[in-house]
């Protein structure tokens, strides 16, 4: 991949930042499978491609709209197009795109981390939100589209949610008919106030010849909530870093993941979280369906710093292998400082039982529908947490569209 060659820095950063993400480019390897971070997933084919920065080249991206209620935000390979919805002026949040203002500094270490400067350096657009002090009942939707062939999208989110706040979002990483060898490199940094509460449904449903490399920062006060359900039905290689730093005590963080693939897709699930502080709580379930030559990565790991006592920690995978040539490397981890906690983590890899598929096919459904059936019920537990009505709809018709499920 060259840099210099289709892209130009970023008027959205400041030249300093620029300067320092451009020599971390600079000194930082390629990614690659002797690395421990990225031992499973090789990005050989995403090295080739001379991406382009390219705007958009339509009027109307309104089909792309999961859910109607929200004020939404339409970007397109990181451009920003259209705004849906009521004025946020007018209950008192504040949006702008990152054409608004400079990003003066990155809250995700760009040191060692070749795609958070590459973001930084290059960045396309972005958009901010800031949710003030006790607002409640506020509804967003950022969609990003991919669009044309090899674009590029370097892409940041800020979300600030006020103290006693309380705010949901719609992220969803979507793309046109005509998008081929694209690449989404997107950021977000965000911020959860004391007894504040935000929950997040990320949805990524791009063209599987896409990529997409995601990095999320979030850091969470006193008292407050903290919910992301990340769900992953297409792309050809999907990258997802979580870090979550739990700096106050009496917060309760939420993970929850569900990723399906089929043919030669590679999903690959990073997650941190990083207890600080004592009188904590947080839960953690990713559950993966793999069939065809799919491959499914997850590391979770969960620390517990020594003054973190009294923390509540659970971490779960669990993976369903729908052919012979479908792989799993799953890697639960737990580093524990304190000696007052209750903390577990385990991962199961398995396929579907065939005596229950026998019980359905003797009750009259097909094998095809039996292990459907089956399939449902056991992604089901991760997707029942979406509170959404409008995402869910959004996702169970994406896996009756590419899978044929009905759910």
């Amino acid at each position: 991949m060259s840099f210099d060659k289709n892209l130009s820095g970023s008027a959205f950063v400041i030249p300093e930042l620029t300067e320092q993400a451009r020599k971390i480019i600079a000194d930082t390897p390629w990614p690659t499978t002797r690395m421990e971070r990225w031992k499973y997933t090789r990005l050989s084919k995403l090295q080739k491609v001379d991406f382009i920065d390219r705007k958009s080249t339509s009027s109307n991206y309104r089909e792309f709209v999961i859910d109607p209620d929200a004020v939404t935000l339409l970007f397109v390979n990181g451009h920003f197009v259209e705004k849906i919805g009521k004025e946020v002026q007018e209950i008192g949040v504040a949006v702008f795109s990152m054409g608004g203002k400079q990003l003066e500094k990155s809250e995700i270490p760009l040191e060692n981390d070749l795609f958070t400067a590459l973001n930084v350096a290059y960045l396309t657009d972005g958009v901010q939100i800031e949710i003030p002090a006790k607002l409640s009942a506020c509804k967003f939707q950022v969609i990003h589209i991919l669009e044309g062939d090899t674009s590029i999208s370097n892409f940041k989110t800020i979300i600030n949610v006020g103290d006693f706040a309380e705010a949901s979002f719609t992220i969803a990483y979507l793309s046109t008919e005509s998008a081929k060898n694209c690449f989404a490199n997107c950021t977000a940094e965000i911020n959860v106030g004391q007894n504040a509460k935000l929950t997040i449904d990320k949805i990524q449903y791009e063209n599987d010849s896409c990529y997409h490399i995601g990095s999320e920062l979030v850091n969470q006060s006193k008292d407050s909530t903290f919910t992301i359900n990340t769900i992953t039905l297409n792309g050809a290689i999907v990258r997802n870093n979580l870090t979550i730093k739990v700096n106050g005590q009496n917060a309760e963080t939420n993970l929850n993941g569900a990723a399906v693939l089929k043919g030669l897709q590679h999903i690959d699930n990073q997650t941190v979280v990083d207890h600080r502080v004592s009188h904590c709580n947080s839960n953690e379930l990713y559950k993966g369906v793999v069939d065809d030559s799919a491959t499914a990565v997850f590391n979770g790991k969960v620390f517990v710093r020594p003054d973190a006592q009294k923390i509540n920690a659970f971490q779960s995978n669990a993976n369903v292998l729908l052919s012979e040539n479908a792989t799993v490397n799953s890697k639960p981890e737990l580093e524990i400082y304190a000696d007052d906690v209750k903390c577990s983590h385990g991962s199961t890899t398995g396929q579907l039982d065939e005596n229950a598929v026998f019980y359905l096919q003797a009750r009259g459904l097909s094998k095809p529908k039996a292990k459907a059936l089956l399939v449902n019920a056991f992604i089901g537990e991760v997707l029942e947490r979406i509170e959404n009505k409008h995402v869910r709809t959004f996702v169970d018709a994406k896996l009756e569209e590419r899978f044929g499920w009905t759910l």
